[in-house]
């Protein structure tokens, strides 16, 4: 068994081609702490989202913070705080706070899940 305070955990940048904006991460459990799944938070400030892209894997995303948009290719949708969202594998997508509140989010991916951007 692991315990992690989530309050003792650092927020760092999240400096990434994916993201557009002031976006941070914390990431909860180190790779190898499970061998099914990642699990992280990731903060997205006012204004800023990631870009469209599909994992290899489904995700989840559960709003912890504020509102904030999940979008595909057919649909956005808002999201609030407490709202769970299963993204299936191979789904192209974005989500983040794309307006004018942040927004943050648990994120649940497959362990060995690969991430591919697929919006220049």
């Amino acid at each position: 068994m692991k315990i992690v305070k989530m309050g003792d955990v650092p927020k760092e940048p999240a400096v990434s081609a994916l993201f557009t904006g002031d976006v941070s991460r914390q990431t909860i459990f180190q790779p190898g702490d499970s061998s099914n799944f990642n699990f992280g938070i990731v903060s997205f400030s006012a204004g800023s989202r990631n870009k469209f892209h599909k994992h290899s894997g489904d995700q989840i995303l559960i709003v912890t913070e504020g509102t904030g948009k999940v979008a595909t290719d057919d649909e956005t949708v808002v999201v609030n705080e407490g709202d769970v969202v299963v993204i299936p594998a191979g789904e192209n997508h974005w989500h983040g706070a794309p307006d004018d509140t942040g927004m943050a989010h648990i994120t649940i991916t497959v362990n060995g899940s690969q991430t591919e951007q697929t919006e220049a």
